[in-house]
């Protein structure tokens, strides 16, 4: 009973230690998980998309043809140009969802960056002096937390003028404390760790200890964070467009797409469904590659990603028989 017991264990061991020797790197751990792979790759389609595509296809967003209005999809008659049909203006909708994805893409990844700095250097600083300083910084994220974002950005871009800056700035500033409580949570534990009291004890600076110890060993946690929190923001953005206080026309954006083609649901049906895709698509992938992120980026559970199908397979096989 007690060597059954002891396979399961023996296995993990031998896995953990064929991917310490192994040092796999990211890439090849990726290829390992289909679905992040499949995720990663939709990803950067969607990201080619938004770098190349409004110079090919910009154009073609912004030409009206009363003779195609309402075209359906997929209807190879009306040309490569209108494969996703055209909306109630007889503009293409192929056109306008590429020309809108950098436009999304322009709003949600500077807002993640803008938190993402602002938030992890600030609670890391936090984290790592303690006292007074952690107290100060703690109440702040508190207040601006004690707002719901969606809500604070719908009242300042009411107030102020409804423009891609003012949308960065204020979901930027509405996502802060995440990533501030987040750093300050792992600089907190961290400053108690051996290598840093070694760092401190041969007379470090704390801004060096900051930048050479604490900082790597936090990033990966917050770049994990970020690519959920790219879901939020981008799907904040899609909701303040589709209220008509987000992204203004002529600019052109997937919550605005939806908001423009609700009202022909009925009798076009693609206008708000297709961006609507592009929306759930961009999300589901990127909480996929964040799942597996975390994973791929702990120590302790990397090895995981490096056992082969017979290796998996052989080691559920003896944790049933263990069972």
């Amino acid at each position: 009973m007690t060597q059954i017991q002891d396979k399961p264990l023996a296995a993990g061991r031998k896995a953990k230690t064929a991917g310490r020797l192994g040092r796999p790197s990211m890439f090849s751990m990726l290829l390992r998980d289909k679905f992040a792979t499949v995720a990663a790759a939709l990803l950067g389609v969607v990201i080619l998309i938004a770098i190349f595509g409004p110079a090919l296809m910009g154009e073609l967003a912004t030409k009206q043809n009363l003779m195609f209005m309402n075209k359906p999809p997929f209807d190879p008659a009306n040309g490569w140009a209108y494969v996703l049909g055209s909306d109630s203006l007889g503009r293409s909708m192929l056109a306008r969802l590429v020309v809108a994805t950098q436009t999304t893409l322009l709003v949600a990844v500077p807002a993640v960056l803008v938190a993402l700095i602002i938030g992890s250097l600030w609670g890391v600083w936090a984290g790592y002096h303690r006292g007074r300083r952690e107290n100060i910084s703690m109440r702040i994220a508190d207040i601006i937390m004690s707002f719901p974002s969606l809500l604070l950005a719908v009242v300042v871009l009411f107030v102020f003028s409804p423009s891609a800056a003012n949308i960065v700035l204020i979901l930027a500033i509405t996502r802060i404390p995440i990533y501030m409580r987040t750093a300050r949570a792992e600089s907190a534990e961290l400053q108690s760790r051996t290598f840093v009291d070694a760092a401190r004890t041969f007379g470090t600076k704390p801004n060096s200890i900051i930048l050479r110890h604490v900082i790597p060993v936090v990033t990966p946690t917050l770049l994990t964070l970020a690519t959920l929190e790219f879901c939020f923001v981008m799907l904040a953005e899609s909701s303040l467009s589709f209220l008509g206080i987000g992204i203004q026309p002529p600019d052109v954006s997937w919550g605005l797409m939806v908001a423009q083609g609700r009202q022909y649901l009925q009798t076009a049906w693609w206008l708000s469904i297709l961006p609507g895709l592009a929306i759930v698509i961009t999300a589901v992938a990127a909480n996929v590659l964040a799942a597996w992120m975390r994973i791929a980026t702990d120590p302790a559970q990397r090895w995981r990603l490096t056992l082969d199908k017979q290796t998996k397979k052989s080691l559920t096989a003896v944790i049933k028989d263990a069972k």
